[in-house]
């Protein structure tokens, strides 16, 4: 793990603007609210939210919406005010789940090349919005890793003709690359939005490895995604309404192997360019067809929505979101005798903070400037749609809204001493981290698992997709005994409790951890809706060139 300089801890950014770097002093009001958060209060709110009664907190079951009504309630005795839609705490949110029929027909001619592509090796997802799709036969193109990113020095579309074929990737970065940018380039909807902007029609997801025999039997895909008022897909993980890319899906290592060799190349050849940084653009010989049926089901789920009004005349009109997940995976097959995935870690402590600093706030007589939208979203374990949706149609004006500190699975389960701000450092919200950090003493550390791409993974990247500067704390890896080593502690809990029903109450917690973290996102918040100036962007900044609105 590297550790940040001690220089570059106390102040994160030394190129942020000087307006802001001028620390302010945590007002005696502030300080005296802080120090009334409760380790019971937290567990309090876990053990109801992971209850087995509550099922698991599916979206569009009656175990999340007693999730929905428990945060409510909540607010409502916080002295919270309604943000939702018609007065109230919610806002809807109409989910599809389709599923590809069985009995799609794929066909593919090699033009000169001698090998077939088997059906079996192509697997098609369902099409959101048309119950009947048809590919007539196209041409097809490798693009490597399907990125396009000249500000990084790398383009797999330079030079490759794909207008009106169907693109063919591998998920991978080059090494060069930040482990932010990394993530945000492997994201499947940016991938699609890449290709249809060169006038791809397709997108094929291909494995450069072979998988096992169970992973490539034939199977029905299922996608969520989240449904406009005009039954458009508003919002969706690989989905773009009216992008042009109609057909998308998955091709095996064989296949891709296949398509390689018919046009005098292979896996080996590409994967090695790219491993080094090369694009491998291969015009791929042979065209493809394809017509299947999409099946759905819809639902609806709901976002929870609260406001803490600001105190200043002009300032209260803009927003800092505290977000956290709501949902959870709901009943699924059973680990060592338990079929109910409580959730307990992931995310009913995220939203127990959320809660608190809700409580924070009811304790302070004097709001901040800003005021404070509490956000808890549904169907992040569907592909972050609660809050894609919610960032893209807000209940408050977009342009009001100028950060979001987000919360999941804090992974409270040993004393916190470090943390890890994902995303602070490509704006300036690297600031009020550094500020906060520095008055509950704590280490702000690089993050110690980047290969884990959390930064694209959680709901703060559909505000960042936004053009809103957002970040989601997470733990650094100091410890008491000075072996700094909270990571592999964490990937051994992890191992036996992520998305299993043994996150429950009655596994390993540190509810002081738990303050910790309360206080520490509250503080950054708070910082935040007191400064006149509303975070950016950070000059040059990869997010900040891709997303960044205009004000």
């Amino acid at each position: 793990m590297k550790q940040l300089p001690l220089l570059l801890a106390a102040g994160i950014l030394l190129t942020a603007p000087a307006s802001a770097q001028t620390a302010a002093p945590v007002p005696k009001p502030v300080a005296k609210a802080l120090a009334k958060v409760k380790p019971e209060d937290i567990k309090a709110h876990i053990q109801y939210l992971a209850d087995d009664r509550l099922l698991g907190r599916k979206p569009g079951t009656p175990g999340y919406q007693m999730a929905v009504d428990y945060v409510t309630e909540q607010l409502k005795r916080f002295g919270v005010e309604p943000a939702g839609e018609d007065g109230g705490f919610t806002q809807r949110v109409r989910l599809r789940r389709a599923t590809t029929k069985p009995g799609a027909t794929i066909t593919y001619q090699p033009n000169g090349g001698s090998l077939p592509l088997a059906p079996t090796e192509l697997h098609l997802y369902p099409h959101p919005e048309q119950p009947s799709s048809r590919l007539a036969p196209t041409e097809l193109a490798f693009a490597g890793y399907g990125i396009s990113a000249p500000d990084q020095g790398y383009d797999d579309y330079q030079g490759l003709d794909v207008k009106g074929k169907v693109v063919v990737i591998v998920r991978g970065a080059p090494r060069s690359f930040p482990s932010t940018v990394a993530s945000a380039s492997q994201d499947q909807t940016l991938l699609v939005q890449t290709a249809a902007r060169h006038g791809a029609v397709g997108v094929l997801f291909a494995s450069a490895r072979p998988a096992p025999a169970a992973a490539t039997a034939a199977r029905p895909i299922t996608t969520t995604s989240v449904l406009g008022a005009d039954g458009k897909v508003a919002a969706a993980r690989g989905f773009i309404s009216g992008s042009g890319v109609g057909m998308t899906g998955t091709l095996s290592a064989a296949g891709l192997q296949a398509l390689l060799l018919n046009s005098a190349s292979d896996t080996a050849k590409v994967m090695s360019s790219l491993r080094q940084g090369q694009p491998a653009p291969v015009a791929l010989r042979g065209t493809l067809g394809a017509s299947w049926e999409s099946g759905y089901q819809d639902f609806e789920s709901y976002n929870v929505v609260g406001k803490i009004t600001g105190s200043d005349a002009t300032l209260r009109q803009e927003f800092v979101v505290h977000s956290a997940h709501l949902d959870h995976l709901g009943v699924g097959a059973p680990v060592k005798g338990d079929s109910i995935y409580n959730g307990a870690h992931d995310n009913a402590s995220g939203v127990a903070s959320v809660l608190e600093i809700a409580r924070l706030y009811s304790n302070l007589k004097q709001k901040p400037k800003r005021s404070v939208l509490l956000v808890l979203q549904t169907g992040e374990e569907l592909g972050l749609l609660g809050s894609a949706y919610f960032a893209a149609r807000p209940t408050v004006p977009k342009t009001a809204l100028v950060a979001d500190v987000n919360t999941d699975m804090p992974t409270i389960i040993a004393p916190l001493l470090s943390v890890v701000p994902l995303g602070a450092a490509h704006s300036t919200l690297a600031q009020p981290v550094a500020e906060a950090a520095r008055y509950l003493n704590l280490t702000v550390e690089e993050d110690p698992e980047p290969d884990q791409n959390r930064f694209i993974r959680s709901d703060q990247y559909s505000f960042v997709a936004q053009g809103i500067p957002a970040l989601h704390i997470k733990y650094g890896n100091r410890t008491p005994d000075g072996k700094n080593n909270l990571s592999e502690q964490v990937q051994k809990w992890r191992a036996l409790t992520y998305h299993k029903p043994q996150d429950d109450i009655n596994g390993t917690f540190d509810f002081e951890a738990g303050k910790k973290y309360v206080q520490l996102n509250f503080l950054i918040g708070y910082l935040v809706a007191q400064n006149p100036q509303r975070p950016t962007w950070n000059p040059g900044d990869f997010f900040g060139r891709r997303f960044a609105q205009p004000q």
